[in-house]
Order: C-alpha cells, then structure tokens, then sequence
C-alpha cells in the first residue's frame, strides 16, 4: 500500500558472501592483488563473491592457508560482473550466482553457523583442481 504517492519501500538489499580463510573484522576491505586459490596462483586481478552460501562455503574450504575457514557477508563497492569460469565453463546461466569485480569488497559481517561439506566432496574437489593445474588449464581469471 502507497500512502502520498510515497514509493513503496524495496525488498531487501542483494545478500553477498565470500568464502577465505582471512580473519577479517566489519568494516574491512577485501582487495585484489593477492595471491589466487586457483589457476596459476598469481596475484589475482578479481575478487570474488557469491549470492549462494553453498559457493562461499566451497570458497572457504578451498582457499588456500592454514587458519580456520570463514565465510563473511560483502558488500560490493564496485561492479561485479559474472565469473567466467563458472558461468562460462561449468554452468551456464550462474546459478551458483558467483561473481568476481576488481573493485574492493566490504565486510558487513560473518557467517558463523554453517555445515562444511563431506571431507570426500573436498577431497575430491580438490584432487580434481589439482589435476586440471598438472594439465596446464588455467583459469580465465589469471
């Protein structure tokens, strides 16, 4: 209902996620330039955030490091524009909603309570990453 031609109030904001092994507070900025999880391992040109808890949840148990896993809540402060390597290799579409941007992300916040997938999956994951790398296919991200 519009009360005095008022615009109706707009749903929720898009809700963003990333998934690292960091340890970030609120108000933190995650910036590009650090090495990548993926592909050559380079400094990475992107950053990257997902729409889905299930991506961020696989970005955090693949990230690279030895802290604990973590998945925060981002706000963009730039475009973000589809990953590619999602969206142009495996899925079609984006229905994981993963998205990458060279602009920072901000921290708004943690996700605290969520379920890691089975180690097998993991493992598996990341034998098969492994196995693309020995192969020399590399991410359209580096």
């Amino acid at each position: 209902m519009q009360l005095n031609n008022q615009p109706a109030p707009s749903p929720f904001a898009q809700t963003y996620f990333h998934g690292t092994k960091a340890n970030l507070k609120p108000g933190s900025l995650i910036e590009a330039g650090y090495n990548s999880n993926f592909g050559q391992r380079k400094n990475a040109a992107y950053i990257f955030l997902t729409a889905t808890l299930d991506a961020a949840i696989w970005g955090a148990e693949l990230a690279l490091g030895e802290g604990p896993e973590r998945i925060y809540l981002v706000e963009p402060t730039g475009p973000i524009e589809n990953d590619p390597d999602l969206t142009d290799r495996k899925f079609p579409g984006n229905p994981t909603q993963s998205y990458r941007s060279k602009h920072p992300f901000r921290v708004v916040g943690e996700v605290t309570n969520w379920q890691s997938h089975p180690k097998e999956q993991v493992a598996a994951m990341k034998e098969g990453l492994d196995r693309l790398k020995a192969q020399d296919i590399n991410s359209l991200n580096d």
